[in-house]
């Protein structure tokens, strides 16, 4: 017992030091950030120096010496050529757009739309790499409207979907100007869902009652504890039925070619026969599109990184100590065992 006692008492003089310094660094930090707001870094990446290292690592190990002085003479010349004409490239400025459930992505995707469009010409392009199953209509309907803001500001936009855009992310991906496709990639869903549990009879069965009070004849249509009614049903069924409305009514919008009806039944499709629905222009892959571009035009590929708390950091460094606490620990109980 005395290894266990011992090992119970380094444990806990760990764990009290370790509580003690973080509520500490966790009072400084809230004294410290009254009034101030959580502030981001925007990340500017040039993606044609990323494919000017693959080319030139590729040639310099395919290419004898020969080849490769021409290859790099060639380039130079075009180069000069290019300067002394006064040319200058089209710029194309590149989102990524991840979504989740909750669109969580759309808080970097507002600050990096707000900075390209300082800067941005009706000349340049924005090209949006998104990847999306959709999620909650209000959160997919703000980041719907921040892409909106582009086509507002006339400056084409186009949408590269390589595996999935659909119910929410087909919402934002039909804002482009153009929208490409990878031929197995899912798309569509224009269509609106809700489900819930309804456990009732479970607490009924169990004498457990359940009161919900409400002002106003549809603050609760159906509900999660509660006896739910037709009327209540009814009721939710329109809102589904109108919002599914405004979907549809939203994608027209951007997208008069489709035949609206045909494809806004809740269906997906790959992106062959998403081409064929219309519901995409074009089946390329990102990659291919920019790996094209990047020979004309200027590529800046945009990220806004969001600034941890200090409370965040705090808090990983926090379970990572005690992580380290608890194996230390361990390993000292080891050694008794095997000693």
């Amino acid at each position: 017992m005395d290894f266990l006692l011992e090992y119970a008492g380094f444990l806990a003089r760990a764990v009290t030091v370790l509580v003690v310094i973080v509520v500490i660094l966790a009072m400084m930090t809230a004294l410290r950030s009254r009034g101030r707001t959580r502030a981001g870094e925007l990340l500017v990446t040039s993606l044609n120096d990323f494919y000017s290292e693959l080319k030139d690592t590729i040639e310099l190990n395919v290419l004898d010496k020969t080849q490769l002085k021409a290859r790099r003479k060639a380039l130079s010349a075009q180069e000069k050529q290019d300067k002394k004409a006064g040319l200058n490239k089209a710029r194309v400025f590149v989102l990524d757009f991840d979504g989740d459930i909750k669109a969580s992505a759309a808080d970097s995707l507002r600050h990096e739309i707000t900075a390209l469009l300082a800067v941005a010409q009706p000349t340049d392009e924005v090209v949006l790499r998104l990847e999306s199953g959709g999620g909650m209509v209000h959160s997919y309907g703000l980041a719907s409207s921040q892409l909106a803001r582009i086509r507002d500001a006339k400056i084409p936009l186009t949408v590269c979907v390589d595996k999935v855009a659909a119910s929410g992310g087909y919402m934002m991906a039909c804002i482009g100007d153009k929208i490409l496709s990878a031929p197995f990639a899912v798309l569509g869903s224009i269509g609106v869902v809700a489900q819930l549990p309804n456990i009732h009879r479970l607490l009924k069965k169990n004498n457990i009652d359940v009161e919900i009070l409400t002002a106003g004849e549809h603050k609760r249509t159906l509900t999660m504890l509660g006896e739910n009614t037709e009327q209540g049903r009814e009721k939710f069924l329109q809102d589904l039925q109108t919002t599914h409305d405004l979907f549809k009514k939203f994608v027209v919008q951007y997208r008069p070619q489709l035949d609206i009806d045909a494809v806004a039944t809740g269906e997906v499709w790959l992106g062959t026969d998403a081409r064929e629905q219309q519901l995409v222009d074009q089946l390329q892959t990102s990659d291919e599109y920019l790996s094209k571009r990047a020979a004309e035009a200027d590529l800046y590929a945009l990220q806004f990184v969001q600034k941890k708390s200090l409370q965040e950091r705090v808090g990983l460094s926090a379970g990572a100590a005690l992580e380290h606490v608890a194996d230390k620990g361990w390993e000292r109980l080891q050694r008794r065992f095997i000693g």
